[in-house]
């Protein structure tokens, strides 16, 4: 199940808040497979909140599961102790709340909603989101895109900038410090703050559920708006429900009953090669039109005429058929939101984080990222208190 190497750092590349990366020299383990064979080198990713900061020289155990595989996002060998360097032990403070429950390095945390948490009594009762948005995509990759619409429609309007939270599910990374992009938005003052959720961990607020951690956004934070999403590294299999982005629909009933307004965020392809993820990817009809049970803002991006960058009328005409087939076969009630386009490929065009989905970037395959920032174009559009 766990593929182990012994390796010495030979080179720090860099850091980001949560995370160093690593140039490690495997120095001891089977011949096979040759990735990760003895005298190779590799990526690795060390957390120093769990492992300690490690340095050159240092030597390290692996697991390597991901990289001896060929996997994309999960890429890395991944730093699982530094044997001859422990960390010192925490401090001692509040907070029981355990993530990655029962595995080796399962870290304890404070929750927010938990009894030792400042803010238990304000969520203890708390029960409604007052018609907050709460935009919910597939993948980890749209958080951006959604932020750009978000900011590129309050621009327009000359409204100030949205605070946001960008509240992170468990059905990808559960650290949240994997995410390089998420550092740079929170550097580039994007967001207001991440909340982990169920097992995942490493945000600036700690939650058990996905409700408690929205509750905590619209009464703790005092944010306009959150996005929900996995973490990187969504898992699929080829099969109809055996995919980690079933989540989003669930997400969007959590909204629902909290008395949040969803928004849906589709997600597009005109490039991936998988049929189930040309035009409208099976994983939004699936998640939002069968999982979803309550009404939502499912939103549809459309031209209107305007040239768009990476757009066009056969997309978006498959697109707009599909989700008009998705929103008549579901028993949740959600609503068919056509946002315009104009503006929104510029608007892509000046995010501060390298956009890509599944390996592809903007020039390769426009149309996620601007359907995911429709998407938050219309969460800013909507009126405070629409639940």
């Amino acid at each position: 199940m766990i593929i182990w190497r012994d390796g010495v750092v030979e080179n720090v590349r860099g850091t980001w808040p949560g995370a160093v990366e690593l140039e490690v020299r495997i120095t001891a383990g089977p011949s096979e497979p040759a990735s990760v064979a003895a005298g190779a080198r590799v990526m690795a990713l060390a957390y120093p909140a769990l492992v300690g900061t490690p340095g050159v020289g240092d030597r390290v155990s692996l697991t390597c599961n991901a990289l001896a595989r060929g996997l994309g996002t999960g890429g890395y060998a991944m730093v699982a102790a530094l044997p001859d360097a422990l960390p010192a032990d925490p401090e001692p403070g509040p907070g029981h709340l355990v993530k990655a429950r029962y595995t080796p390095l399962q870290p304890m945390v404070l929750g927010v909603d938990e009894q030792d948490s400042p803010a238990h009594g304000i969520l203890a009762e708390a029960d409604d989101l007052g018609g907050m948005p709460v935009v919910v995509a597939d993948l980890h990759s749209a958080v951006p895109a959604i932020l750009a619409g978000m900011r590129a429609e309050a621009a327009a309007v000359g409204s100030p900038m949205p605070h946001v939270a960008y509240l992170m599910a468990d059905g990808g990374a559960l650290p949240a410090w994997f995410s390089r992009s998420l550092a740079q938005l929170r550097e580039a003052n994007w967001l207001e703050a991440s909340i982990t959720v169920g097992q995942a961990f490493g945000g600036d607020v700690e939650a058990v559920t996905v409700h408690s951690g929205l509750l905590a956004a619209r009464h703790v934070l005092g944010v306009d708006a959150v996005i929900v999403a996995q973490g990187p590294g969504n898992l699929g299999t080829g099969t109809r429900w055996g995919f980690s982005g079933v989540a989003a629909g669930e997400a969007l009933n959590a909204a629902g009953v909290l008395g949040g307004r969803g928004v849906a965020s589709l997600r597009v392809s005109r490039a991936d090669a998988r049929g189930r993820h040309q035009g409208l990817s099976h994983h939004s009809t699936t998640a939002y039109g069968r999982v979803a049970l309550v009404a939502s803002d499912v939103v549809v991006p459309v031209a209107q005429g305007e040239e768009v960058t990476g757009w066009d009328s056969e997309i978006e005409a498959e697109v707009a058929t599909a989700a008009r087939e998705l929103v008549d076969g579901s028993t949740a009630g959600h609503r068919l939101i056509e946002v315009p386009l104009a503006g929104l490929d510029a608007a892509l065009a000046e995010v501060p984080v390298r956009l890509s989905t599944m390996g592809r970037g903007l020039a390769e395959d426009a149309t996620p990222f601007l359907a995911a920032a429709a998407a938050g174009r219309w969460a800013v559009r909507l009126p405070a208190g629409t639940a």
